[in-house]
């Protein structure tokens, strides 16, 4: 069982380090696309979200100060 799984992740791990080195466009515009997604995706978070991230951080630094008063 663990020989299987060793192979599946060393042939991913092969198959990732080929992709990341392919020199073709395809594969550049491809990284290109699923950066972009994530940094659109990103945004909207950060923006639907602002109010509850900035209540949430402040309760951890409020935790935090208090701890160490």
């Amino acid at each position: 069982m663990f020989k299987t799984m060793k192979n599946k992740i060393q042939t991913a791990a092969m198959k990732a380090r080929n992709a990341l080195t392919n020199p073709s466009g395809d594969q550049m515009t491809g990284w290109l696309i699923v950066v972009l997604i994530v940094v659109v995706v990103g945004a909207v978070f950060m923006t639907l979200y602002q109010g509850s991230i900035t209540q949430i951080w402040n309760s951890i630094v409020s935790k935090i100060t208090g701890l160490l008063s």
